[in-house]
């Protein structure tokens, strides 16, 4: 499978904010936003006039990275964006938040979405009682997530569960932290989606 595999901090020096791809380095000084808040290159701290074009491309950008999917996903998932009723740019980031790897984060179980995906690989988590290592599933209302049985003694699950287990969890999830399992109540609206980029640029670079 294709993925991306250089240094993630260039990324989000790329988009000028911090997209939280490096887990717990992203909230301490060590951050490459914190140190270097201009964009990466030899010319990344000169000014440069952006284009209508480049405006709607680095919202595309954002998005796409802030969740770590493919060019190829993205697409795909603003064709489903589209057929859905409602606003497609809307409709496209509950798409993204519904992704398995996303609920493991927001749940609180990885420090990070990068982190989530690997977790899912290797099977430290069931789908509705059921084995799953894929890390793109859209989940639905009343999906149930949980650490899987083998995993819940786990030092690296001990671990992210004692470090992020105290982060917020959105209203359109629900955690047991006794059980260590979550379910979606319902998709989220977008004033609960943390994202800051104008999804609307996003339907107007594709609409092109």
């Amino acid at each position: 499978m294709a993925r991306y595999t250089g240094a993630v901090c260039r990324l989000c020096r790329r988009e000028g904010q911090k997209l939280f791809l490096k887990g717990t380095r992203c909230h301490t000084d060590k951050c490459a936003i914190t140190r270097r808040e201009y964009a990466p290159g030899q010319h990344g701290q000169g000014r440069k006039k952006v284009s209508e074009y480049g405006i709607q491309l680095r919202a595309k950008q954002m998005a796409r990275r802030y969740y770590g999917v493919l060019e190829s996903q993205f697409s795909k998932y603003f064709d489903m964006a589209e057929r859905k009723q409602g606003m497609a740019g809307e409709n496209l980031l509950r798409i993204l938040e519904s992704r398995l790897d996303n609920v493991v984060y927001r749940l609180g179980l990885a420090s990070s979405r990068k982190e989530a995906r690997q977790l899912v690989r290797h099977e430290h988590f069931t789908l509705n009682g059921k084995k799953v290592n894929i890390p793109s599933i859209l989940l639905r209302e009343g999906d149930v997530v949980a650490v899987a049985q083998k995993s819940r003694n786990s030092e690296k699950i001990k671990a992210v569960v004692e470090a992020f287990g105290s982060r917020p969890i959105p209203e359109w999830l629900d955690y047991d932290s006794n059980a260590m399992q979550g379910k979606v109540v319902r998709m989220p609206n977008r004033e609960e989606i943390d994202l800051e980029v104008e999804e609307h640029l996003i339907v107007e670079l594709y609409s092109k």
